[in-house]
């Protein structure tokens, strides 16, 4: 299976659906397809995989899954060192073991693959009224995994390429994109997070080996 994975992306181009926003927070409203020399994972597609060409891996055998395993259950079926690029759209928020979550991306990444990262911000209310999310996370819970972090040693050390906090409608989240382009997201999120709450952290990582 591992070897089928990994086969799969060999010397294959993949195209990525690039999105345009027309606000920062509300969904995408185009596509238009690129091809770019890029060997692409996506984790906890469901039904919806997004790129043409990557390998798709989910815990259900949906139609486009190319990989059914439970990304709580550690190793993956995967090859090491076999992907440039990892996408994980709104899927931590439902995992309890986020370290081996963490440590597997960064075993089947390679040296500077970039992973995307989308989780629903703490001070959403689409957090907390899902049963099945077990975290809430904050805009800062990467920092452990960066060098020198205390959880780095576990999952492998990851560095910040960007990251910014996504809201709902501009009128009635202007006071937050306020906050955080005069504040910054660190001191938005420690005093008025709560008061004007984000909707979503999006975060792309770079894999440092």
């Amino acid at each position: 299976m591992i070897g089928a994975a990994a086969g799969k992306l060999a010397g294959k181009s993949s195209y990525i659906r690039v999105r345009f926003w027309p606000f920062q927070g509300r969904a995408p409203c185009t596509y238009r397809d690129e091809k770019v020399t890029s060997k692409i994972l996506e984790l906890g597609c469901g039904p919806n995989k997004k790129f043409a060409d990557s390998t798709a891996l989910d815990i259900h055998a949906y139609p486009g899954v190319d990989v059914v395993h439970n990304l709580n259950e550690t190793p993956w079926p995967v090859a090491a060192d076999a992907f440039d690029t990892v996408h994980a759209w709104h899927v931590i928020e439902h995992l309890p073991n986020l370290f081996g979550f963490f440590s597997e991306v960064h075993r089947v990444a390679t040296h500077g693959a970039l992973v995307h990262l989308e989780t629903p911000h703490y001070s959403s209310r689409n957090s907390w009224n899902d049963p099945t999310h077990v975290h809430h996370l904050s805009a800062g819970f990467m920092q452990p995994m960066l060098a020198g972090g205390y959880l780095a040693a576990q999952t492998g050390v990851f560095e910040i390429v960007s990251r910014k906090v996504t809201f709902g409608s501009v009128f009635h989240s202007w006071l937050g994109r306020l906050m955080v382009a005069l504040f910054g997201i660190d001191k938005w999120e420690k005093h008025y997070a709560f008061r004007m709450p984000a909707s979503s952290v999006r975060l792309v990582v770079r894999v440092v080996k």
